[in-house]
């Protein structure tokens, strides 16, 4: 596995494992239906919760968030709304970013909660 393969695995690990910490249920990891993906899918206090993850060994050049741009959000929302419909779920849904920085085992977890609203299509 390549190393950058390697550090995202490590740093959606950690988020994962921070949410379960926190509370929250996690439904599904790395869902996906033919070209959509879903980092993590988890509920708590009985609303749908979709983290989009993203590790970065450092924020010299930019912060990790600030990778989330227009065209990701809008795939991360169609993926939700096919996920949503596979499932048949009828719950509030909210869109946060799950931000891992540093390395394996020694991550910095910064969670942003409502991190965007899906646009209008």
């Amino acid at each position: 596995m390549a190393a950058h393969n390697t550090l995202g695995k490590a740093g959606e690990d950690a988020a994962a494992e921070y949410l379960e910490r926190n509370g929250y249920t996690i439904r599904d990891r790395n869902w996906r239906k033919n070209h959509l993906e879903l980092d993590i899918v988890a509920t708590k206090d009985g609303e749908l919760v979709v983290v989009e993850v993203k590790t970065r060994t450092n924020t010299d050049y930019i912060e990790p968030q600030d990778a989330v741009n227009w065209q990701k959000i809008r795939r991360i929302v169609v993926a939700a709304d096919a996920y949503i419909k596979h499932f048949s779920l009828d719950a509030p849904v909210r869109f946060d970013i799950v931000t891992a920085t540093g390395n394996a085992g020694f991550f910095r977890i910064e969670h942003l909660k409502e991190a965007f609203y899906p646009p209008m299509f």
